[in-house]
């Protein structure tokens, strides 16, 4: 099946792009799109965002008006670099025997404009440059050229926005338009589709959800048929038929409380906010606390084992709340909550598992700590902070970091003072110097 590719951008633009992309036809389905202006480009996107995979922009100012819309797909833009600069000097000097050492140039990378003058042994003296901004104000932007010809400042004007190049050009101003290369549309279509197929493969990707409403032994009664028990599983069960219906999966129950279903990885991309969805529902069902475990793979067995690790680390976190285990083993969650961490329950350095080993830490709350280090920005952790993240106690978490830095894998660098009365809090830097060490020994 072939990628469906939309390229966006001014006539002359798409056109070249167009020409080159049909070296690709054999691996792409291409749908030009040509706008008068700039900002139209918004509007192209959100209309059609349901015709193709993925985008291609003839440069910045459309690849950033396209970020405007709703869109979620995969964006890439051509990057305008010196090869285009030369080709536009080249132009200006040889063909139109015009003066290049006087000119104003905007948007280009700094070093690429004035890395090329000096290869060209040209003085960039006189060469005024137009920043980037991260936005195009385009009336701005033609200002800055013309207020700079009308003072004789340049002798002409370069620019890399068709608008622009318009406008000063019905005005009589000496005005060049930087284009893209060949070579340049071709490294984007590349990357591209490079990009396209190793998502494709990730979103068909295996995907399991494990579902577990906890207690539900509680509603039977030794008395009586457990009638109450059978509607709420019936109810549940509607729930999760009509969920799984929405993400084109496969669903079976594995007893009173327990459900799988069996999807791909494409179908759960928001497996965050379809997890809080699911479970709001099961909520609203019974008082019940309900988990949920999400595992990838590229086997439905293996996409499996990670849906019941993930589910054993939703519950030992707390009720209703719900975590995922990657295909390499990565752990997150819990991914109900805005601030979620990420881990790995794996070790592959032997040195670092004989301390873990010694301190009687396990490796899966070492890289919990680490994650939480790594989250907090700022390469140190607490008792209090590891408590909160991991909802241990505060005892705990002491005792654990005391144990890692017995063994070295930790170190007490500072106090901070309490925010109530009490001792002094202790800071520990977790890892990372041991780490450090180890990568340098083995070099």
């Amino acid at each position: 099946m072939r990628t469906r590719v939309g390229i966006v951008g001014p006539k002359d633009s798409v056109q070249k792009m167009s020409e080159v992309a049909n070296d690709y036809k054999d691996q792409i389905e291409l749908f030009p799109f040509i706008y008068q202006h700039a900002e139209e480009t918004t509007n192209i996107v959100e209309e059609n965002q349901d015709l193709v995979d993925l985008w291609i922009f003839s440069g910045m100012t459309p690849y950033t008006l396209a970020k405007k819309s709703t869109s979620k797909q995969p964006f890439f833009y051509l990057i305008l670099n010196d090869s285009s600069l030369m080709k536009a000097l080249m132009q200006i000097s040889y063909k139109d025997k015009l003066d290049i050492n006087k000119a104003s140039i905007d948007l280009l990378e700094e070093h690429d404009i004035f890395e090329t003058y000096g290869d060209l042994k040209i003085s960039s003296e006189h060469i005024h440059w137009y920043k980037y901004l991260g936005f195009t104000p385009i009336q701005e932007i033609h200002d800055y050229h013309l207020n700079l010809f009308k003072k004789g400042k340049v002798s002409v004007c370069i620019t890399c926005l068709s608008d622009v190049y318009e406008k000063l050009r019905a005005k009589g101003v000496p005005v060049y338009r930087i284009t893209p290369t060949r070579a340049n549309i071709r490294l984007t279509i590349d990357a591209a589709l490079q990009y396209w197929q190793t998502v494709h493969l990730k979103y068909s990707q295996i995907a399991v959800m494990l579902i577990k409403t906890e207690s539900t032994e509680k509603i039977e009664s030794p008395h009586v048929l457990s009638y109450d028990l059978h509607r709420l599983n019936l109810e549940l069960q509607s729930a999760i038929l009509s969920f799984c219906e929405s993400i084109s999966g496969s669903f079976i129950s594995l007893g009173i409380g327990t459900y799988m279903i069996f999807s791909t990885r494409g179908s759960l991309q928001e497996d965050g906010e379809q997890s809080i969805h699911l479970l709001e529902k099961l909520a609203l069902i019974t008082d019940l606390p309900s988990n949920i475990g999400i595992g990838y793979g590229d086997t439905s067995l293996a996409a499996e084992e990670n849906a019941r690790l993930a589910l054993h680390h939703a519950q030992n976190h707390g009720t209703y709340c719900a975590f995922s285990v990657e295909n390499n083993g990565v752990v997150k969650g819990p991914l109900t909550e805005k601030e979620s961490i990420s881990y790995g329950f794996r070790n592959e350095n032997k040195e670092m598992g004989e301390k873990l080993k010694e301190s009687g830490v396990s490796i899966t709350t070492f890289n919990k700590i680490m994650s939480v280090q790594k989250r907090l920005g700022k390469n140190t952790v607490t008792a209090s902070e590891i408590a909160e993240w991991l909802k241990m106690t505060q005892r705990n978490a002491r005792r654990i970091l005391t144990d890692l830095t017995k063994v070295g894998i930790a170190e007490e660098v500072g106090e901070e003072a309490p925010t109530t009365r009490g001792r002094p809090r202790k800071i520990y830097r977790v890892g990372l110097d041991f780490l450090a060490s180890i990568q340098l020994n083995s070099e």
